[in-house]
Order: structure tokens, then sequence, then C-alpha cells
């Protein structure tokens, strides 16, 4: 059998230019690897070098005009990684940043994160180079309009769906959803993240940051430990941050920290839930958390994180990779107990390695954050139906299914604490059965 290091250097002689694949493809082979020794066919098959490459890349130009009259080019992207198990599903990202190697690695995390909640969702990630951070909405909308001329073809509510990502919210979705409706014909099914008006479905938004605190909580009961008054600190101030926030301060923990790019906002004593309504305003006007410290009694640090602060539990919710081995050394010293992610892969395999080493729970987010792709589920079976669901009906299931990936984790671990083999092997066999299941090509 080729030894992990021997097929890590052969990945990265063929791509050698996607070093957040490299990252992500190591993680996970590092768990699966001895799944392969224990399962002759499904290293016969070459299953885990098939899930690596994706179906298919499809790489666009987007031209759009803006208020001044300005022609403007992009580069647009939809990395299909799998439909394995059902449609391709994963989020579309509008930031300048944006390229195959970031996609490739996020579209391959998203198949097995749709794998882990049991729903029948294939893997994929997409977006564009625009950056809509100070344009116009009709700047925006006449982006999105460009973009969907050319991705349009290549989905559909059978074949691909899309969903937001950074970026991209409810507006840009609906802007989207129209540019799709009005070329391919009324089809709900083709987007999710939809304002509620044209088939979208109550949650999506809240879905992610709720889900996260769900799994959390999970954590905590397999351990024989709840939430109640645990002091959180959590980095972010977006949409998976601040409602992760709004559920902590609802089941009874405190929020002690929010973080943006201007740095980290100190609450000692708890963010109160008023107080987080203001943060959530002022944020959606694009303003900074520096500008709400005082009125919500807290302290804000220039520059800083939020990992230096004492507490119990932290929630990066932020960004891939912002939390590295120092940060990791400074949550052990501040008494961190558990560290869910929020965001996508937010700490790095150093990170990782030392929260371990330091006896810090670590939930990965490709279980812990699942809960926004779960309720995108719901909202394609909603749109199937076409009965609409109501916010009660999503929360239960959210909550179900949240619970049901935190089984399959400790089901599928090699050791009680060990999230990330458990959530890795849990997808991986899902997907490896269903891929023997359907022959080779």
């Amino acid at each position: 059998m080729q030894t992990l290091t021997h097929y890590m250097d052969a990945l990265r002689a063929r791509h050698p230019h996607f070093p957040e694949l490299h990252q992500a493809v190591e993680e996970i082979a590092r768990s699966v690897w001895p799944l392969l020794h224990d399962h002759p066919r499904w290293r016969q098959e070459r299953v885990f070098d098939r899930l690596v490459e994706p179906d298919r890349v499809v790489s666009f130009r987007v031209v759009w005009t803006d208020d001044a009259g300005a022609v403007h080019v992009e580069r647009g992207f939809r990395v299909q990684q799998s439909n394995l198990l059902g449609p391709y599903k994963g989020g579309l990202r509008f930031r300048p940043e944006v390229g195959e190697s970031m996609l490739r690695f996020l579209a391959f995390e998203q198949a097995f994160k749709d794998a882990l909640t049991g729903l029948p969702l294939g893997g994929a990630k997409g977006g564009a180079t625009f950056d809509p951070r100070g344009r116009s909405e009709a700047e925006v909308m006449r982006f999105c309009q460009a973009f969907m001329a050319e991705l349009g073809r290549h989905i559909g509510a059978s074949l691909d769906v899309p969903a937001g990502d950074q970026g991209v919210g409810a507006r840009e979705v609906g802007f989207l959803y129209g540019a799709y409706r009005r070329t391919h014909g009324l089809e709900q099914g083709v987007l999710t993240g939809k304002p509620l008006d044209v088939g979208g479905i109550p949650m999506r938004t809240q879905a992610t940051g709720h889900g996260l605190v769900y799994f959390l909580r999970e954590a905590l009961r397999a351990r024989d430990e709840d939430l109640a008054t645990r002091r959180c600190l959590i980095s972010g101030a977006g949409n998976v941050a601040l409602h992760a926030a709004e559920k902590l301060i609802e089941l009874g923990a405190k929020v002690v920290t929010l973080s943006d790019s201007g740095g980290a906002l100190v609450c000692p004593g708890g963010l109160e839930r008023e107080c987080l309504g203001l943060v959530k305003r002022v944020k959606a006007r694009g303003g900074s958390l520096a500008d709400v410290a005082d009125e919500v009694g807290g302290e804000h640090r220039p520059g800083e994180k939020p990992w230096a602060v004492a507490g119990d539990l932290a929630l990066p919710c932020a960004t891939e990779n912002e939390l590295d081995a120092r940060d990791a050394e400074r949550l052990a010293e501040a008494g961190v107990r558990a560290v869910a992610e929020g965001a996508n892969m937010p700490c790095t395999a150093q990170a990782i390695a030392t929260l371990k080493e330091r006896g810090v729970l670590h939930l990965p987010g490709k279980a812990a954050n699942a809960g926004g792709v779960a309720v995108s589920g719901l909202e394609m079976a909603q749109n199937a139906q076409r009965e609409p669901w109501s916010g009660e009906a999503v929360d239960a299931r959210l909550q179900e299914v949240m619970a049901r990936i935190h089984a399959a984790c400790l089901a599928h671990a090699p050791d009680r604490d060990d999230y990330d083999a458990g959530a890795n092997r849990a997808a991986f066999a899902r997907l490896a059965r269903a891929m023997i299941g359907q022959g080779v090509p």
C-alpha cells in the first residue's frame, strides 16, 4: 500500500500551485489512511484519489459595467467536486482573492461536510474575483446578472445548487436567482439562501451560527457538561459569529469577545442581548467594533486577536487559518477547554496539533459549522415540495441534524475526543460506499 508521505509528494508534484488543497487533503488523509488498509476494495478502486480530483472545474470570464460606464473584467469559477450523494452543493464567494486553489480546497472540504449531514447532497464551491464592498446596489446587481449569464448553463435544481458565502448574501442570491429565472424559467430549487418571498427558508441566515452552538452543546453533553455560564471567546463579527453569539446568550453562556479587522472587542462581564443587537446594526451599516465598544461596556483592543482573554470555550468564526500555534498556546494558557470551528479551517495544522497536545478539545468545522448547508438542504426540500416550512420546524430539524453529525463523529472516532478523525472517517465511509456502489466509470 502506498504510504501517505509518498501520496502527498505525488499530489504536490501534480498540483504544485494549490497549497490550500494540499493542507486539506493531508488533514483528511491522515485520518482515513487506516480505513484504506482495512478495506482493500476501497484501495484497489482508488477511492481516495477519485475523491481528491473534482468532477470538473468550470472557469469563465465575467464582463460588467460600473455606474460610471467603465467596463470591468473578472474571473468566475465553479468547482464541482462530487455528486456521488446528490446534486453538487456549496456556496459562491465574491472576493478579490478568489482563485482555483482556494476553491479546490473549499470544494474538497465541502464534499466531506455535505456527506456528514446525512442529506442527499454533493459537494462544490464557486465564486468570482469581484469585490462587492464599496459598490452600489446597481453595480452588484449588474455583476450578478453577468456572472449568472455564464454560470447558469452549469447549474440546476437536480445538477448543482449554489448558495451564498463570503460577499454573497440574500441580496446577491436574489439577484442571481432573478437572472437565472429570466433566462432558464422558474426553478426555485436552483439556489438556496434566497429571500423568503422567492422560495427562501426561515433560519437560513442563522443556521451556521446556531448549528455551531448546537454541535458544541452536544460535545459538552457527551462530557457531562453544559453551556450555561461558560465564558465564550468568539472571533469575527459577521453572520456566523453574531448568530453564534445570539444562540450562546440565549442558552445562558457569556460571550466575552468578538473581533473584526480593526481588533478585538472584550466584554469581561459578557455581552448583553441588547448590546449584541447594537453590534449587529452597526456592522450591518459597515461600522466597526471600535464604534460600539463604549456603548456595550467593553474594551476595544486595536490590532489584537481575542485568544489571550480568559475563557472556557473558543469559537473562531472569522476566516481560514486565523488561529495559529501561538494562538493555540494562548488559549490553553487562558483556560479554554474546547475550540469549535465556525469558519472553514480557521485553525492551522500546527494549531490543531498544539490544542491536542495541551488537552483542548478540537471540534472541526466540517462537522461543527455544517448547519448552514444542512438548512440549505431543507430549503431544497421545501422548494421541491412547494410547501413552506416554519422557523420552528427548521430549528427542530437543524438540532436533529447537528446531533446526528455529532453521533457520527463519535461512532467513527478512534479515540473518544478525536472529533477530527471521527468526522473525516464518517464522511469518507459514506462517500466510499456510494462510490463503490456506483461502479468504476
